[in-house]
């Protein structure tokens, strides 16, 4: 692929672009002659019909993003071929009707239809149906739909969190639904403001109208002593003309508009969205049929029309009832056919022994009998499968594959409780409300109410409310994050594991990483294991790496960085930080946001000469050391960090606090529980090529 030729490509299309925007200011300016005029118009037509049949065979809103500036690029272009046909009207309309080209006389000729008063009547409400409906209503669609975008953002991002952490999207898909988000976010918004390019435009319409039709009046009797009768007939002629072809490409554009905007939600076609929907009601296709007969019956009604509607209506509602009752039976047929499947697989439960009680379980998900129905999949249970997809996503982000998840039931839980365990020990649980749905303002109160009962999110103690699965789109609509009891669970089984992905690491686990490994790199785990880098040695670096919530996914760059230092260096802080410096280019990748850009907060030179002057070694080599700070200079810095990151996180950031190379794990163990999702990383490990913005300071 030619990157040169594209690159050029693309070039000429903005010169060209540019080139046709200047020309558009030039127009305001300069006299155009006729039939200059006459091309002009004729492509402010087809460039109108073209946007509206671009607009009815897109699927989504986002796949026509260039709109707004298109409007503002059409509207201009309206209103110089108004001020240049103006020009030409007032200088020669005396003349001849076609001083401002055969097309506007051609309209006005056929609007006019040799009665002005009735050619103008027409004109008004051509303008009165573009200015007060369509227009009108189109900007309110716009105003309305960018208004409920921004308020469901917060919503939308919690949401697309909630997948990822339950492992049904992966770290690119989420980027991609960020990417889509903020697309979306910022076309509704400039939709809001485009409409009133529209609006604006039919009010400039409507004054140049009125401005040719008095002045042109004043300029024929006045200047070149028509009569006013003959004055008015050839230039409201022109008038009226003007007025046509400048409002059908108006009316073109502003439908287009409206239609656009209320796309928001579909993936079809205008006319796919809208016939496969009215498919959807059959009954109403055929009860409207029977009204049409039924008004055709009346006193003086013509029977004809009716009659023809009816028969194409009905026709159309027959037709939709029969493919509604073929996919119906065909449906459950496969509902059938999969139970009579799962009844022939379906096996007698085999007791197990005793003995298997005595086994430690790594991870257990314990769960009340009331929900029971998320892991029959015959009821729609999807726990299971969510569970696994949750494994894989965790095995791609940090590197090794966490143990199976054991499920079983507890009876002696009430029935929405659920507990989960990490080697016999309960590390979370919860209480549920089966077949509810979980409803959260992620605006911390600003969304408005709705009926529910209160409760708290169990994961991050957010308030949140049980609602019926009837209320779930009148929730998303008013911006609240909905989720059902399955995501509620695997979101908290994922929260655990990321925090006690240390805990899991075992000797077992380890020797299964460097099995795997062995078979691409068995001459690297040769050489340096148990050599050079001893197994427990080993084990507590990437312990401390998962601690931070950072992937062990490329061991071989791990195993070559301990090799570096290894025997000389014994001290595992030292060892993880040196590490840490070698992986520099994925740790700073691992907290890029969706513009390219590692948002910071950096630690104060005050606070890092604090931190400098309470560590203290411990040994004559220097390589173990501690940190003597104050308890009150401790709080102080507590309380200071937290308030700092939660203003960042309110405004929708999440920063990393960054450091230098020796506060940097002593900065950290203080945050660690306050503060467990802060990544804190020293400018040994930001890439070189990485781009930084400071959002605060701590």
């Amino acid at each position: 692929m030619d990157y040169r030729a594209i690159l050029a490509n693309a070039r000429q299309k903005d010169v060209l672009l540019a080139l046709a925007v200047i020309g558009l200011i030039v127009m305001f300016f300069v006299p155009l002659p006729a039939p200059v005029l006459d091309v002009l118009i004729a492509a402010n037509i087809t460039l109108g019909l073209l946007i509206l049949l671009t607009v009815m065979f897109v699927k989504r809103a986002l796949e026509f993003t260039s709109f707004p500036m298109l409007l503002l690029v059409t509207t201009t272009f309206r209103l110089a071929l108004n001020v240049a046909s103006t020009r030409l009207i007032l200088e020669q309309g005396h003349s001849t009707t076609a001083a401002a080209g055969h097309i506007i006389e051609a309209f006005g000729n056929v609007i006019m239809g040799g009665n002005f008063v009735i050619g103008l009547v027409i004109f008004t409400v051509l303008i009165l149906v573009n200015f007060i409906v369509i227009t009108k209503g189109s900007g309110r669609i716009a105003e309305v739909a960018a208004r409920f975008t921004l308020d469901s953002l917060p919503g939308k991002q919690m949401a697309i969190d909630a997948d990822l952490n339950a492992g049904l999207i992966n770290e690119d898909q989420a980027r991609t639904r960020r990417s889509e988000l903020e697309q979306e976010t910022g076309f509704f918004g400039a939709m809001d403001g485009a409409s009133k390019f529209v609006r604006g435009d039919a009010i400039a319409g409507l004054i140049i109208t009125g401005i040719n039709i008095v002045f042109g009046i004043i300029v024929g009797t006045m200047q070149h002593d028509m009569a006013i009768g003959e004055a008015a007939n050839r230039y409201f002629v022109m008038t009226v003309g003007d007025g046509l072809v400048a409002y059908i490409p108006a009316l073109t554009i502003s439908i287009a508009s409206g239609m656009l905007v209320a796309k928001s939600g579909t993936t079809s076609g205008a006319g796919t969205v809208v016939l496969d929907q009215m498919a959807n009601s059959p009954r109403a296709l055929l009860v409207s049929s029977g009204l049409l007969v039924f008004i055709s019956l009346l006193p003086g009604m013509p029977v004809f029309p009716f009659w023809l509607m009816a028969g194409a209506v009905g026709a159309a509602g027959w037709y939709a009832l029969k493919g509604q009752r073929k996919v119906e039976g065909d449906r459950k047929a496969e509902q059938v056919a999969e139970k009579a499947a799962e009844q022939a697989a379906a096996a007698p439960p085999v007791e197990q022994p005793l003995a298997s009680l005595l086994h430690v379980d790594t991870l257990r998900l314990e769960l009340g009998y009331g929900l029971l129905s998320l892991i029959d999949e015959s009821k729609g249970g999807r726990l299971t499968e969510q569970i696994k997809a949750t494994r894989r996503q965790l095995a791609r982000d940090l590197g090794f594959v966490i143990p199976s998840v054991r499920i079983q039931d507890n009876l002696q839980l009430k029935p929405g409780d659920y507990n989960i365990f990490i080697k016999e020990t309960k590390a979370g649980g919860g209480t549920l409300e089966p077949g509810m749905l979980l409803a959260m303002d992620p605006t911390g109160g600003a969304a408005p109410a709705i009926e529910g009962r209160d409760t708290i999110e169990p994961t991050f103690g957010l308030p949140a409310r049980w609602i019926n699965d009837n209320q779930r789109e009148n929730a998303q609509f008013n911006g609240y994050t909905v989720v059902d009891n399955a995501n509620v669970v695997v979101t908290h089984l994922t929260e655990i594991v990321k925090d006690s992905l240390a805990d899991l690491l075992t000797r077992s686990e380890l020797d299964k990483l460097l099995d795997e490994l062995r078979g691409t790199h068995g001459k690297l785990i040769d050489e340096l294991v148990p050599d050079k880098v001893s197994k427990p040695v080993l084990q507590k670096v990437l312990q401390n790496l998962l601690r931070e919530r950072v992937s062990i996914r490329d061991l071989p760059g791990i195993l070559e960085a301990l090799a570096e230092v290894v025997p000389g260096m014994r001290n595992l802080t030292l060892l993880t930080e040196h590490v840490r410096s070698r992986i520099s280019r994925q740790l700073t990748a691992q907290h890029v946001g969706g513009d390219g850009v590692v948002s910071v907060v950096a630690l104060s030179p005050a606070w890092e000469r604090e931190f400098m002057d309470s560590i203290m070694s411990t040994d004559k080599e220097g390589m173990e050391r501690q940190l003597a700070m104050a308890p009150d200079k401790i709080q102080n810095f507590l309380r200071t960090t937290s308030d700092t990151f939660t203003r960042q996180f309110n405004s929708g950031l999440s920063p990393i606090l960054l450091t230098s190379p020796v506060a940097r794990p002593f900065a950290r163990l203080l945050i660690e529980r306050s503060l467990p999702t802060v990544a804190v990383l020293s400018q040994a490990e930001i890439s070189p090529k990485a781009k930084l913005r400071t959002v605060a300071t701590v």
